[in-house]
């Protein structure tokens, strides 16, 4: 028997909740009493939504995620639902874009303006009209666009694709019937070519959603399954639930065999359900418990003992629903790798608890920030249904280099050069492609700066390179030197070309004084 040490390095060891002072918190906010078994909060770099009570019919609010404070009672709602609304989610390739779905067996996108709601939204920019019962899931596609699940208490699950004109669409592109109870969870894997489910007959599947096909499906009776979720690239499924003896149990499966758990564990005796989360960038994962104020984090590793518990966030105040703040919208500087947004509807109260792991840097952490998902979509709808997988567009969360990023995508079977050369076509949305550089304009404008920078000292060279001297540089031998590379060249593009832009007001500033000048002893 090989002998394991009790500590593991781990550069996570340390990672502590912090949570928000009162000021940073939304007070007032009216939280829904629903008990269904969802998040009741979306969260993006630019609002917080949450489902709120209201007399008749269903709505939530959407809040700027800077308003903190106290809200007003009369602020605006989303309230177009003639039922409760059981569950909301923004669209993570579009911030200005939710959709919501009810009681009223319908699904409804909803366009947010982004300046200040002054009154309710009472119309939707689409509606979905295919279940017949209530529709408690929806779920975005993790790398196509316009591509969202549902799923309802008709036992379906339907595929849509928004790529539409029409306002109203009421026939789905594939139904999905394998289930033959109330699905509780969905979670796609890294591409979106795997949906795993949580079923209410206690079974997890595996199914390939374009063939509709079930391709794994557990049926381990000790262990009663309420969700479940892929973890990244592992391979592995992890779901929550509940034991025989009705204690709360986590368990990790073999994403290529669901008969018996690779691990199974038991937590504790409450009631509430379990939210796990997962950071595929740290590979930290985050159970939180509905109805106690615990947050426990584990580190997941490839081999045994796969699962590795880290700490434990503990608040007297228990929290009703979650919500989870994309990687892009994370603040760096303060070592966060982490934002909860927690629902407290017994004080009316969200309070946000950042997971912060220790540093006495307040430089960038580039260890703790490798290159993560973007908000650009790597396939339009048809693609991803016509058959093409890929993985999610990467960015880096340095600080200043969103301006001038391309975004890069890593797909295995390909060399990286092809994959460069395919997201030159798919710079949008204020990231500059990389043909963009190679214009004659562009490589005059470079030569003009490289001249101005050779006048320059050394000293300054170097500030404009961000502490980065690429006249000593050594050639990069590895794929991340390369990409690490890549990054500090378009950040210094992007200094130089700010300073050129200032020299040329200076100048025309000049020449305005120069010719008021001549005009004033001219005069004379």
């Amino acid at each position: 028997m090989s002998w394991h040490p009790q500590y593991r390095s781990s550069k996570f060891r340390h990672v502590y909740g912090k949570a928000a002072s009162k000021d940073k918190c939304y007070d007032c906010v009216p939280i829904t009493r629903n008990v269904h078994d969802n998040h009741f909060c979306a969260v993006n770099p630019h609002f917080i939504a949450v489902v709120t009570e209201c007399a008749g019919g269903g709505a939530f609010l959407v809040i700027p995620i800077h308003q903190t404070g106290k809200l007003d009672p009369h602020y605006p709602k989303i309230c177009g639902h003639k039922g409760s609304v059981l569950d909301i989610k923004w669209n993570p390739f579009n911030d200005f874009v939710i959709a919501s779905c009810s009681e009223d067996a319908t699904v409804k996108i909803w366009d947010i303006p982004k300046h200040l709601l002054a009154k309710n939204i009472t119309s939707p920019k689409k509606e979905l009209l295919g279940h017949v019962r209530r529709v408690g899931l929806i779920e975005w596609h993790p790398t196509a666009n316009n591509i969202l699940f549902s799923s309802g208490y008709d036992y379906k699950i339907m595929i849509w694709n928004l790529d539409t004109k029409e306002a109203i669409i009421s026939n789905p592109v594939k139904i999905l019937d394998a289930h033959k109870d109330v699905v509780l969870s969905m979670s796609f894997n890294t591409d979106g070519s795997l949906l795993a489910t949580a079923c209410r007959d206690r079974k997890i599947r595996l199914i390939d959603p374009r063939a509709g096909t079930v391709l794994q499906e557990a049926s381990y009776k000790s262990h009663r399954v309420n969700k479940v979720l892929f973890l990244g690239n592992m391979k592995k499924l992890f779901s929550t639930g509940t034991s025989r003896w009705n204690n709360r149990q986590i368990a990790l499966w073999d994403q290529n065999d669901l008969s018996v758990p690779l691990l199974e564990e038991d937590l504790d005796g409450s009631s509430g359900l379990l939210f796990p989360f997962y950071d595929s960038d740290t590979h930290m994962l985050y159970v939180v418990g509905k109805g106690d104020g615990n947050i426990r984090y584990y580190e997941i590793s490839p081999e045994k003992p796969y699962l590795n518990y880290l700490m434990e966030y503990r608040s007297h105040l228990p929290q009703k629903g979650i919500g989870m703040m994309p990687k892009r919208g994370l603040e760096v500087s303060a070592c966060e790798i982490f934002r909860f947004y927690k629902l407290i509807p017994t004080k009316s109260l969200i309070e946000p608890i950042s997971m912060i792991v220790p540093r006495r840097s307040e430089s960038y952490q580039e260890d703790i920030y490798p290159l993560t998902t973007g908000a650009q979509p790597a396939l339009t709808a048809q693609e991803w249904l016509n058959g093409v997988n890929k993985g999610p567009l990467l960015v880096s969360l340095r600080p200043g280099s969103a301006a001038g990023n391309a975004l890069l995508q890593f797909p295995e079977t390909e060399p990286l050069t092809k994959t460069m050369d395919l997201n030159q076509h798919q710079g949008r949305g204020g990231k500059k492609p990389l043909e963009d550089l190679q214009k004659p304009s562009d490589i005059e404008d470079k030569r003009r700066q490289l001249k101005m920078e050779e006048k320059l000292p050394k000293n300054e060279r170097t500030c404009l390179s961000s502490d980065f001297d690429v006249f000593e540089c050594p050639p990069p031998k590895t794929e991340n030197e390369l990409l690490q590379m890549f990054y500090r060249q378009q950040e210094e593009i992007r200094r130089l070309r700010e300073l050129v832009n200032q020299r040329d007001v200076q100048i025309k500033q000049l020449e305005l004084e120069l010719r008021n000048l001549s005009m004033n002893t001219g005069n004379y």
